[in-house]
């Protein structure tokens, strides 16, 4: 109770004109730089923190915490619009986001996606003050073996919750993008693997120039193709979403809100899975698990919900150990220290009140994206009224400028534009992108930490099925692969019939 009532009193603290100006418009430029393909919540915090280094440590860590949680909601504007998410975060949220915009109902599903990521951040900046030190001591728990599994985890649900009709498309897509990521200087002692002696594959193939080749350019071609591609549209539907339709999901909301802060907490993970576990978990607790992936508003719900709550979920290790639970939280911790904030295990001594300060930045935040979400989901609309053919040119700038803007290398545009052509081959296909983007993702924490695991345990695999967590990870996996296979979902099924 004593940390909840400093919780209220740094609420209060922040309730000035001044501040909450700056809470508005540092918000307002997240989902700006969200929305924008290839600017993500990493780039906007990494650019501000250059911009707010004169001023006072607690203004310049609200202005990128609102920049961070602005950046993560932001996504779900072009993800429901365009099939593009603006951060890898959102890329969850195109499988029903955009179904419901090309049903007439963009702005519905942007409501949605509003209301949800306002809950997300709620339950997860709650669960800051209450449990923080706590989950960050589960996340401690996790070492190199775990990982492995949770890469592969990841992999496999992304894929089984993508390509529900095949599941082996998704697995091969990424897995395929595990391959790609292990392109360049591997980890450990840096030696050029897949380059054939260019020193710009050995640099390796950037994950943003990646992700906006495969959503934004294929997407490009997608239209090109497909001269008679049915556009988004919006009927004139209510924006914002009846109160049954929200507190009749409390329990969607909730899970997704806790899910979603849990792997957000677990290092190097991200909000990306805290969206894929959240929708999977809707899916499975479905009635109705077929309409996902086709328009279902709980799934939207969902994922917006936990992408959101992981944001809290990754500044939780950032603040009691020191270790970011995302990239941004890494640019966050960077920004904490050059303010002469030192996080860690002692923060609750040298700096008593900050956790509890930080929580009600990510509450003016949350409010923030609520009203200004709302607010704009009526002009963001308009999008809508622009033919998709005179769209796409102006998106095609901004993919290939998001590429450059990254690292200023020429390279990286090629890349965008050959992931954009491997993703159109795909898509044609139908494989799913997703699982290739969170491969790509993932594919750096898997070879790291096997390579790890193998010199920890010499040479031994022993360890990634023996110890408790790598067990339930390695059985959790198994089983979505299993579970995945018909013959074995309908033997299962036969036999639990026979068996009540």
């Amino acid at each position: 109770m004593e940390g909840l009532s400093q919780f209220i009193h740094a609420i209060g603290v922040f309730a000035t004109p001044s501040t909450l100006f700056d809470v508005a418009w540092a918000t307002l430029l997240g989902i700006a730089v969200g929305m924008m393909p290839g600017l993500t919540a990493t780039l906007g915090v990494a650019l501000l923190t250059t911009l707010t280094f004169r001023l006072a440590a607690g203004d310049a860590i609200l202005i990128l915490i609102c920049t961070y949680v602005g950046a993560i909601y932001g996504g779900s504007r072009s993800a429901i619009l365009l099939n593009i998410p603006g951060t890898p975060a959102n890329a969850a949220s195109t499988l029903d986001g955009f179904p419901l915009a090309r049903q007439g109902r963009a702005g519905e599903a942007m409501g949605i996606a509003t209301v949800g990521s306002f809950f997300g951040s709620v339950v997860g900046m709650l669960l800051m003050v209450m449990i923080a030190p706590q989950l960050a001591e589960l996340g401690l728990k996790f070492q190199s073996f775990e990982f492995v599994w949770l890469a592969i985890f990841g992999v496999v649900i992304s894929g089984r919750i993508t390509a529900m009709n095949d599941p082996i498309k998704g697995w091969i897509a990424g897995f395929l993008g595990l391959l790609i990521a292990q392109v360049g200087q591997e980890g450990i002692h840096a030696y050029p693997r897949f380059a054939f002696g260019s020193t710009d594959l050995a640099g390796g193939l950037g994950l943003l120039p990646a992700l906006v080749g495969a959503f934004g350019f294929a997407e490009i071609l997608s239209v090109m193709k497909h001269t008679t591609y049915e556009t988004v549209r919006d009927s004139g539907r209510r924006i914002l979403p009846r109160a049954r339709d929200i507190f009749g999901r409390w329990w969607t909301i909730l899970r997704s809100g806790v899910a979603g802060t849990v792997i957000g907490i677990i290092p190097g993970v991200g909000e990306d899975m805290g969206a894929w576990v959240s929708y999977a978990a809707a899916r499975r607790a479905s009635r109705d698990p077929d309409s996902f992936g086709k328009g279902n508003t709980e799934g939207l719900l969902a994922a917006e919900t936990g992408n959101n709550a992981a944001v809290p979920g990754a500044i939780i290790p950032v603040l009691t150990l020191a270790v970011p639970g995302s990239a941004p939280a890494a640019v966050l911790l960077a920004a904490l220290f050059i303010h002469g904030i030192r996080p860690g295990p002692l923060i609750m001594i040298e700096f008593p009140n900050f956790v509890f300060e930080v929580a009600a930045m990510l509450f003016w935040a949350s409010v923030a994206i609520l009203v200004l979400g709302l607010a704009l989901t009526r002009p963001m609309l308009y999008v809508l009224r622009v033919p998709r053919q005179y769209l796409m040119p102006l998106v095609f700038v901004l993919c290939v400028v998001g590429s450059y803007a990254i690292t200023s290398r020429v390279f990286d545009v090629w890349v965008m534009l050959g992931f954009g052509v491997l993703g159109f081959a795909l898509r044609e296909m139908d494989y799913p992108m997703a699982p290739l983007v969170l491969g790509i993702v993932l594919g750096d924490l898997l070879d790291k930490n096997f390579r790890r695991a193998m010199v920890l345990s010499d040479g031994s695999l022993e360890p990634l099925l023996t110890r408790p967590i790598s067990a339930v990870l390695a059985l959790l996996t198994l089983t979505a692969l299993l579970w995945g296979i018909a013959p074995v979902r309908r033997l299962t099924r036969a036999l639990f019939r026979r068996h009540p």
